[in-house]
């Protein structure tokens, strides 16, 4: 029975659909998962997920989600009711989401937002951008050599680095292999700087999978905070001088919606992220009469390649139901936009500002 389903369906609408519906929650639980999880990309094309889950999800697997689709065949009264059609077009029952009085599960259909250069926004600046191999830390170390600016591209990630500096080849990049968490390599990454240094976004971290404080490990916790917070400090400390001595510098951290609540993250990256908010408060506060900016961004939901896999029961349940209130999934260049507005002279009257960029999760 042909469905009208393809690839270029919204997510959403697969959900709704009498067919796909049942097809798409089906492939969910067979990966242990709910149609929860994909509620921050309701409003995304199906074929958006083959970009943002890294290849993970495929072509392929849309193809056989169709033929499936078209195959399947809607039986009320073998399934429970399961698949029985709400006027709205939804499918009553089932592991569906809550409806709301007019039967409606998405929120005002929003025009998707596109990324716009502004040329020379960083012509004649050196900045240093740590997590440059991928996500967020790729799409602002992007925007700026693309905006004009000379990037000290940083990463731990020698392929993700070796692709970023590939792609903007004939833009002024110096791609770094480092580990912030290594003074000697922090080292470097200021020599590779040289003298001047105008900004400094501190965007590499790491997720701690989802353990609360019973179920964290020493180990998980270390590498968290050696990540999120000592190699951002040394980072930060070891850039303040020059910028103290130019009286101009600006500082961008990246914080979290898990630095501003306890219901984001596992106990390890929430206790960081709050660290990144005092460290970025403190800094601003002792260094703005210097000339020094220092802001933060606080993302919600991002299509990144952080891995945010769930170790621990009780803090999953706990964070699922928390996260069944996410606005839609956001690209790592939405996210760039904001960074790149606070490491810019448009930011001038900005210091020690926790920026949520997150879509309104903040405001919930």
């Amino acid at each position: 029975m042909a469905t009208g389903l393809s690839g270029d369906t919204k997510v959403g609408d697969w959900f709704d659909h009498p067919q796909g519906g049942p097809v798409l929650r089906a492939m969910l639980a067979e990966n242990g998962q709910s149609e929860a999880v994909m509620k921050p990309v309701r409003r995304f094309a199906m074929k958006r997920l083959i970009k943002l889950s890294k290849g993970q999800f495929t072509q392929e697997i849309i193809d056989e989600l169709v033929a499936k689709a078209e195959a399947y065949v809607p039986d009320a009264a073998a399934t429970g009711g399961a698949n029985v059609t709400t006027a709205s077009g939804g499918v009553a029952g089932g592991s569906g989401e809550a409806r709301g009085p007019a039967g409606d599960v998405d929120e005002v259909e929003l025009p998707e937002w596109e990324e716009a250069i502004t040329a020379g926004r960083f012509t004649g600046k050196t900045l240093i951008i740590t997590g440059a191999g991928s996500g967020i830390g790729r799409a602002t170390a992007s925007r700026v050599a693309r905006e004009g600016g000379r990037v000290i591209a940083v990463d731990v990630n020698a392929t993700g680095l070796d692709e970023f500096a590939d792609e903007h080849k004939d833009l002024d990049v110096v791609a770094v292999r480092a580990d912030i968490t290594s003074q000697n390599d922090v080292d470097r990454v200021v020599a590779a700087a040289g003298d001047t240094i105008d900004g400094l976004a501190n965007i590499a971290g790491i997720m701690d999978k989802m353990a609360g404080l019973v179920a964290v490990t020493d180990d998980v916790w270390d590498r968290v905070m050696a990540v999120n917070v000592t190699g951002m400090m040394r980072l930060t400390r070891a850039v303040l001088p020059a910028m103290i001595a130019a009286r101009q510098g600006s500082i961008v951290n990246i914080a979290s919606e898990a630095g501003l609540r306890g219901s984001a993250a596992g106990v390890a990256y929430t206790a960081s992220k709050h660290a990144v908010v005092g460290l970025t408060k403190s800094t601003a506060f002792i260094y703005g009469p210097s000339g020094v900016r220092v802001n933060a961004v606080a993302p919600g939901p991002v299509a990144t390649g952080i891995e945010g896999t769930f170790s621990d029961p009780v803090a999953g349940e706990r964070i699922m139901l928390a996260m069944s209130v996410l606005p839609a999934l956001a690209e790592p260049e939405a996210l760039a936009a904001s960074i790149t507005f606070l490491l810019s002279d448009d930011g001038v009257n900005l210091n020690g500002v926790i920026l949520p960029s997150d879509g309104g999760w903040s405001a919930v």
